[in-house]
Formats: structure tokens, C-alpha cells, sequence
């Protein structure tokens, strides 16, 4: 409508006006809530240019619009605001047409630009936890909007199955792994741990030793012993233990931290992961086959992990690919003076010119670093489809920083389409004090918190003693949207940008701004719908009154929703949006009867709002990757 009115002003604006009108002056908002009218136009810039009142403006602009424009029933001034009421028929038009179309609210496929999505891309070396659960639920929905949006779309990940760390579970396994009575280690198949768990155990079993090794090295160097300790870490350590003196508290602190890393990087343990990490790299076979066979491991847990979230990709990058285009590309680079070499061979880029440091790309070791493959792995993407128009990261904001390197470095590399790279940057996850911890007390697995809220929700659903139509089967199908559900939206709700806690009790509520109360709306409605049988309504005899309109409205700006919520990366604009909706239907049904409606026109008229609310909340929810049950 706002279109529509545009186009008359345009059109129109001179004769009615005795002016030019300048498009931008156009300006409309929702009408506010309590003031009569369903779209306003600020006429302030008309005034200006006219020298007039506003209130004058206003009118005149109302009195035209509503004796040429159809479907303006009748206009309201409110000093510079003018407020346009529209037909009671427009909005039965607006009911049918939406009615009328099963995929209301998803733009032509493929009608935009092809884009890239990138999100989960895990480490190998420890199960899937809590923050990613919200990189991945946020990241796929990005995709969902990005493709109902009308973009073609590749979702992807990149596996980080190569690095320090990577060798620090491949050690700590090869040391510490207890052997069988059959002489084999422990493995995913004869443990029964997850392959993904049990990498991570010897991740923090790494860690362990790695500590009490600090600990040994830190009490020979105070002791004075400085034997197998390289020079420049005996330098190091005599330059900061002088810092030490005369320091406040907080200083001390900052240096003892400092001190502790020298130490780290003195134990041996430490060093025998670096040696790993370059005899993989020069594709020692023993190395390779213990990295592929870990790796293996870990990819079957996390194949499981994906498939109870319900997100899937389109194409899969790995590390231990993309790093060698880095390394070459790193190395052109490094001959077209893009990059320079420092004595120890390390290879640099200074973009402080650019307000940003110098920054390392290759060790002195040839070894790459995180910025190296990530190089190689973008100019990958754009070979392996060249119509792409952008890749979106979904990274934490603690990458912020590394980004903007990341695409200065590929821009002085010569490639102009790093221009439409986008970092979606996200806040962390905390939780309340004390829940759900994971057996190392660090960090909350994804896999345990899965299965918890799914199991509250069991018990939320069985204790309301709804379900009895339903077998068994469909139960756990149930137990299981509701759980994921209440998950999904939880951490989708809250704008991208923001830290956030999660608590897992209200995720699964069935009130207030969570899942499982817009599923369960959807539910309601399908057994309203199933009582009512099929809709028979007469299009002119539809009878469409405040409390519809205000639904009507609501269900059409759905469109509108998905645009917003693809364009700025926010799965939160459409999760509101679905709230809002839900709410705005519980009051409806409320005080508006519909099965016992004696008025035929208002009956059919509260039925397609019905339906048509359920079907926007269906599309919306799976949208957002949550399954919209029939039944609760």
C-alpha cells in the first residue's frame, strides 16, 4: 500500500500541491498503537517546502489522497502526521491473497545472488559445547532467511582438522592412552565414547601434564637451574623476574602470567606437539595416519551431533587442504613486496598504514598460522563458484579484529571480491552459576545439553497429560521439537550482536517469548482448524472487523520480516516477529469466537486468520530450523 500511495503522491503531488515532489520527502511508519489510522505519512518536508503549517499540509494531502485512492476508507491529521484509515475490503482482499498462496511470505527462488554461509567450522580436537551451539543454529538460519529470501545459497563449513592443537590430542592419545588386554589403545569402538569425547579427553589430558610441567620448569628456573632452556627464554625470564621489583599487586600479576607462558613453551611436552605439528606437515606417514584415523573419529561424533540438531551442509572445507593455497599464496605475496620476511624467515604483513599492526602469516618454521589457511580457503570458495556474490562468517566477536585483517590482506592480494565478505559477529553464551557443566568443569558439551532440555521437556509435557492420543513414537517426536526446539529459538532470539544468557528452564516454557509457545499456538490452531472441518467462505460476504484487521495486518507484513531479518544477518528480527504474531493471536482467540461465530461472513473471516496465522508460523519456525507440531 505504502507503494501504491507513493506512486500517486509522485504522480499527483504538483497538481494537488502546486510543486515538485522530491522523493525522498515520502516518508511512512506504522501508524502508533491507540491513534485511528494504519499507516502515517510525515508531512514536515511537504510543510518546509510549501512554507505552511503542517497541520494545513496535511490536510490538504488527505483530502486528495482520499477522494482518488481506493482503498483509503478516511485520513486523520495529527499535526504533522497524517494517518491514512484503508478499507475493510482491502483487507479482505489482502486475507484472500494471502490465503491463496501456500508459500506466502518466501521470495521466487533463486532470484538473488548466489551467497556463501559459513558456520560451525569445529576444531577436531574437542566435542562440540554450548557456543557453538548458537554459531551453528545462527549461522543455519541466516542460510534459511538468506535462501527464503530468494538467494541461491551454499551452506558450508570449514574443518579446522590441522594445527598445535590438533597435535596436542594426537600426543597426549599416543602417550597416555591406556592400552587393552588385546595390546590395542583406547578407541571410540572399544571405549563407547563418542569419537569426538574421546579426542577431547586427550585434549585435556594434554593439558594436565602440560601444567605440571610448567610447574617443574617455573621451580628449576627459581631455583636457578636454567638447564635445557634456550637462550632467549633465559633472557626473557631474567628481564621479567627484574620487572617484578617494586611493582604494585596487579602488575606482578600481569608478569608472573607472562612468565608462566616462557615456561610453557619450555616444557617438553609443548615442544614435542610443535615437532608433531611439523612432521605432519611434511607428511611424515606415521604422523598421517595417526592424525586421519583421529580425525575419522571425530567426524562420526560430530555427524551425530549435527543430525539431533537438524542443520546439514552444502559443501565441506578442510584445513589440512586450504592451508597449502595459503602457504603459495602467502609466498606470491611475499615476491610482490605485499608481504615482507623477517630475519628469523617468519613472514609478515604491516597494515599499520591501514590503522591496523603488523601481522604474522608464516611461522619461522614454514608452519601455517589460523590467517594463513583462511587466505587459502576463501580464494578456494571463489574458484569453486565463481557466481559467488559474498561469504558470510558466523564467527564470535572475540574474531572481530582477525576478520578485518583477513579481508584487508585478501583486497592488497588483488582480490576485489573480499570487499563482499561479512563477518557475522556474535556474543558469547553464558548460563546461570552451576548448570549443566560438563564432566572437565569447563565448558557446557552441546551433546549433555541437548539431552537435558530435551528430557525437561519429557517432563514439562507429560505433567500437562495432553498427549494420550499420541503412540510412542510420536511422543519421543514431540519430547523432541519441543526440546530443540525451545533450544534453537532461545539462543536465535536475542540480536546476534549481544552476549546473552541462556537458561535452559525457560527455553522450554510454554508462556512467554520462548519455542515451545509458538508451537504450542500452532498446535491450538490445527485442532481449531480440525473441529471446524473445511472452510467454506463467499469472498464478498467476508466480514472483517478491528480485531481481524489487526491480525491481517500482522500476517502482512511477514514478507517484509524475512527481507529485514536476511539483510541484516538477524534470525532475532524474524523470532520476534513469530512472538509477536503468537501473541497478538492468543488475545485474539481470547475474546473472539470462532466455532461458535453465528455471523457466517465473521466466522469464515476468523478462520482464514486462523489458518493463516498457523501457516506463517510454520514457515517462519522452520525457517529458524524448529519444527511446528500439530499436535501438543
Amino acid at each position: 500500500m505504502e507503494v501504491a500511495l507513493k506512486d500517486i503522491l509522485l504522480t499527483k503531488g504538483k497538481e494537488w500541491l502546486g510543486i515538485d515532489i522530491d522523493p525522498s520527502w515520502i516518508q511512512f511508519q506504522p501508524t502508533r498503537k491507540g491513534v485511528r489510522g494504519d499507516v502515517t505519512l510525515m508531512v514536515f518536508s511537504f510543510a518546509k517546502a510549501l512554507q505552511l503549517p503542517p497541520a494545513e499540509v496535511a490536510e490538504r494531502i488527505g483530502k486528495h489522497v482520499k477522494s482518488e485512492v481506493s482503498f483509503v476508507a478516511d485520513y486523520e491529521v495529527i499535526q504533522g502526521f497524517l494517518n491514512f484509515v484503508f478499507s475493510e475490503t482491502l483487507w479482505s482482499d489482502q486475507l484472500i491473497s494471502i490465503n491463496q498462496n501456500d508459500s506466502f511470505g518466501i521470495a521466487e527462488p533463486n532470484s538473488k545472488q548466489l551467497v556463501m554461509v559459513e558456520y560451525a567450522s569445529p576444531n577436531t580436537n574437542k566435542p562440540l559445547h554450548l557456543g557453538h551451539l548458537r554459531n551453528i543454529f545462527l549461522g543455519y538460519a541466516v542460510a534459511q532467511l538468506k535462501k527464503a529470501y530468494g538467494h541461491q545459497v551454499i551452506k558450508t563449513q570449514v574443518i579446522n582438522d590441522r594445527g598445535i592443537h590438533i597435535c596436542k590430542s594426537m600426543l597426549a592419545w599416543h602417550r597416555f592412552a591406556p592400552l587393552q588386554s588385546n595390546g590395542e589403545r583406547e578407541t571410540p569402538a572399544n571405549s563407547g565414547l563418542k569419537g569426538d569425547k574421546l579426542v577431547g579427553k586427550y585434549y585435556v589430558e594434554f593439558e594436565k601434564h602440560l601444567q605440571l610441567e610448567v610447574k617443574e620448569v617455573l621451580a628449576r628456573w627459581n631455583a636457578g637451574d636454567f638447564s635445557n632452556t634456550s637462550a632467549a627464554a633465559l633472557e626473557k625470564f631474567q628481564e621479567l623476574n627484574l620487572a617484578l621489583v617494586g611493582k604494585d599487586e596487579k602488575a606482578q600479576a600481569a608478569i608472573s602470567d607472562k612468565i608462566k607462558e616462557l615456561a610453557k613453551n619450555e616444557t617438553e611436552i609443548l615442544r614435542a606437539a610443535k615437532d608433531m605439528l611439523v612432521r605432519w606437515e611434511g607428511r611424515d606417514p606415521e604422523t598421517y595416519l595417526l592424525w586421519s584415523t583421529m580425525n575419522g573419529w571425530v567426524y562420526e561424533g560430530f555427524d551425530v551431533t549435527y543430525q539431533r540438531m537438524g542443520v546439514d551442509f552444502d559443501k565441506l572445507y578442510y584445513e589440512s587442504d586450504t592451508f597449502l593455497l595459503g602457504k603459495d599464496q602467502v609466498m606470491d605475496g611475499l615476491a610482490r613486496g605485499v608481504f615482507y620476511q623477517k630475519p628469523d624467515g617468519s613472514v609478515w604483513i604491516d597494515l599499520t598504514p591501514d590503522g591496523l599492526d603488523e601481522k604474522l602469516v608464516l611461522r619461522a618454521d614454514g608452519t601455517a598460522v589460523y590467517m594463513t589457511q583462511d587466505i587459502g580457503t576463501a580464494i578456494e570458495r571463489f574458484h569453486d563458484y565463481p557466481a559467488l556474490s559474498g561469504i558470510v562468517y558466523t564467527v564470535g566477536n572475540e574474531q572481530d579484529y582477525h576478520f578485518k585483517v583477513l579481508f584487508l590482506i585478501l583486497q592488497k592480494l588483488g582480490y576485489a571480491w573480499a570487499a563482499d565478505c561479512f563477518h557475522l559477529s556474535y556474543g558469547m553464551v553464558d548460563l546461570p552459576s552451576g548448570k549443566m557443566k560438563s564432566r572437565e568443569g569447563t565448558v557446557v558439551d552441546a551433546d549433555d545439553l541437548m539431552e537435558e532440555v530435551v528430557n525437561a521437556a519429557t517432563v514439562m509435557t507429560q505433567e500437562r497429560g495432553q498427549i494420550a492420543e499420541l503412540s510412542e513414537t510420536e511422543r519421543s517426536v514431540l519430547f523432541e521439537s519441543i526440546g530443540m526446539g525451545g533450544l534453537k529459538y532461545y539462543l536465535l532470539k536475542v540480536d546476534p550482536k549481544k552476549r546473552m544468557l541462556f537458561n535452559p528452564e525457560e527455553s522450554i516454557d510454554l508462556t512467554g517469548n520462548t519455542g515451545p509457545f509458538i508451537q504450542y499456538t500452532h498446535a491450538r490452531i490445527n485442532s481449531l482448524l480440525r473441529k471446524a472441518g473445511s472452510i467454506q467462505f463467499d469472498e464478498s460476504a467476508l466480514v472483517i472487523e478491528f480485531g481481524e484487521i489487526e491480525l491481517i495486518k500482522l500476517l502482512a507484513a511477514f514478507p517484509q520480516t524475512i527481507a529485514e531479518s536476511a539483510d541484516n544477518y538477524s534470525p532475532a528480527v524474524l523470532a520476534n516477529y513469530l512472538y509477536e504474531l503468537t501473541k497478538a493471536y492468543n488475545s485474539f482467540y481470547q475474546q473472539s469466537p470462532i466455532l461458535t461465530e453465528t455471523n457466517e461472513g465473521l466466522r469464515a473471516a476468523r478462520l482464514l486468520i486462523s489458518k493463516n496465522v498457523a501457516k506463517v508460523l510454520k514457515t517462519g519456525l522452520t525457517i529458524l530450523g524448529i519444527n511446528a507440531p500439530e499436535r501438543m
